[in-house]
Parts: C-alpha cells; structure tokens; sequence
C-alpha cells in the first residue's frame, strides 16, 4: 500500500532503505482516486519508533493510505522533539470535525497507573467516543486496548506478578473471521506488559469476542461492534529490536529484568533476536485494512456513523 506521508517524515527514509513502499504528498496528489484516511494516536513516548513500525505494517496492500498522525493536547511528550511534534502532528481538535476509514490508538507505558489518574484520561475518552461515529473500525493496541475495554465495557485490567514480555505462541478462536485469513493454526505475537485480561470478565460481557489467545501471555485479541473495534494486548506492529531496546534500557534503569521469553536465539541476548512474528503481522493489518475498513467503509466518508 502506498502510504501518503510528509515527505520530511523520518519514517520516510527508514522504510525507503528497507524497501517499503511509500509516497509523498506531492506524488499522491497526481493519483485520482480516493484513499483510504487512517489516523493514528501516538501515545507512546518515543513517537518516531513507533511511527516507523506502524507505517512498515499499513505499507502491505495495493491501495493508497492518507495518514493523520494525532497527539494529545492534555500532554506534553518529554522523548519526542517538540518540532517534530508541531511539524507532523495534528491535535484531536483539529481532526474532530473530520472522518476516518480507520484508526489506530497506541500503547502507553501507564499499565501501573489508574485509569483515571492519567493527565489526559478525560481527552482520550471524548477521543473514545468520537471514533464510534467518526470511524469505521479502530484497532486498540496493547494499553489502549485495556483503556478502551475499561471504558467501553468496563473490563478491569488485573497486574501480573512480573512483566509479560517476549514472543508468545498463540492460537486462533474462530478460524472463520476474516482478520486471521492466511493465517497458520499457531503463530507469535510480542508481548511487553504487567497487566492483562480475564477470561470471564469478558465473557459475561455481550458482544465481546475472544478471538487469540496464548497459553502463556493469555487474551490476545477482543473483537466488539462486528469488527467496529478490535483491542489488541499485544506488540504485533513491533520491529525485532524493540524488545531488546526495552529490555537494555531496564537494565541500564537498574531494574533487572527478565530476559524477553522465546526471542532471543538460544535465550542469549548477545546472539540478537529470532524475528517469527513478522508474516503474521503483515497478515494482521493487511486484512484489518482489507476487510474491516476498505469492505466496510462507505465511499463518502462523511456517512460513518455509530
């Protein structure tokens, strides 16, 4: 897929080296066709990596994608450069009066915060709702997708003994849902989390759907809405040196972390990762993309409603 991005975006050079396809502005506007608008709302601290990582997966079909990248007025990034920031992003205010085929709201590093403790839990709700009726289908990784189940369905999210993290093998629930089409009977998913979900706390809500899950890292996906909303506990969008970057730095924080389980070769950190969540990542946004937002959305977008 095309993605139509600034051209001074970093990610930009990045993906060109790694032979992603993307197209600048400029090359887009001599394009007469209607692409599909996908925002996404970076909450994560270091904007850029994760920026990177999620045009690397939205690249991976045939049609053309214009990006919003949004953050939040409430809060000020202190590990993004402030320019960066004013040049490429927009504000919830700015984008609220504005439809879009599809969202994808991030993770954050809050897991061990209350909900509403956040500085800008009462934006992301107005942000939470305004996607029922502007959106076509938002996908909720990994923080956001607790936060969302949380405020939505009031799913409570229950902390874990120790940090979920590493590469999990995972199986799929419903074989006929069109979101794992392609997909083998097992396939890996990262992890980096001290919370996750319980069972029955989603299986006495109606209209929730346990699609993924791991027997060692526990609920991975959650649909709602036919496919309106999917929340995601893991890091599929995550590139094969995140974990290792995550767990250096808690080294270096004096934390002693846990070696990330099943990623490194051999469970030796000095021999680098073994990337098998790759293809399946693909898969994921591909037909996230395909058959949750291009097949369902309306050619004038001005007609999403809840």
């Amino acid at each position: 897929m095309p993605v139509r991005v600034p051209v001074q975006l970093p990610a930009v050079e990045t993906l060109r080296e790694e032979n992603i396809f993307v197209i600048d502005e400029q090359r887009a506007e001599g394009q007469d066709i209607r692409p599909l608008r996908i925002g996404i709302l970076n909450l994560m601290p270091l904007k850029i990596m994760t920026e990177t990582d999620l045009l690397r997966l939205i690249s991976n079909t045939p049609l053309q994608v214009e990006l919003d990248l949004i953050d939040t007025r409430s809060h000020v990034s202190r590990n993004t450069p402030r320019e960066h920031i004013e040049e490429f992003y927009k504000t919830f205010e700015e984008i609220r009066g504005q439809n879009y085929d599809g969202f994808i709201i991030t993770g954050a590093p809050l897991e061990m915060v209350e909900f509403e403790d956040v500085d800008y839990w009462h934006e992301l709700c107005e942000i939470f709702d305004w996607c029922r009726t502007h959106v076509t289908s938002t996908l909720y990784i990994c923080w956001a997708a607790f936060a969302g189940l949380y405020y939505h369905y009031s799913v409570p999210k229950h902390l874990t003994s120790s940090k979920i993290s590493g590469v999990f093998r995972h199986r799929v629930n419903d074989q006929r849902n069109p979101i794992f089409r392609g997909f083998d009977d097992e396939f890996y998913v990262p992890h980096s989390r001290h919370v996750q979900l319980v069972r029955s706390d989603i299986e006495s809500i109606p209209g929730l759907s346990i699609l993924s899950e791991s027997p060692e890292s526990g609920i991975y996906m959650v649909m709602a809405r036919g496919g309106r909303e999917f929340f995601i506990t893991g890091h599929s969008e995550y590139s094969p040196l995140t974990l290792d970057y995550e767990y250096r730095r808690d080294m270096d924080r004096g934390l002693n972390p846990s070696i990330p389980v099943h990623y490194y070769i051999d469970d030796d950190p000095s021999r680098g990762p073994l990337v098998r969540w790759r293809s399946h990542a693909n898969l994921l946004f591909s037909n996230w993309l395909n058959y949750f937002v291009y097949q369902a959305t309306p050619y004038d977008i001005r007609q999403i409603h809840d």
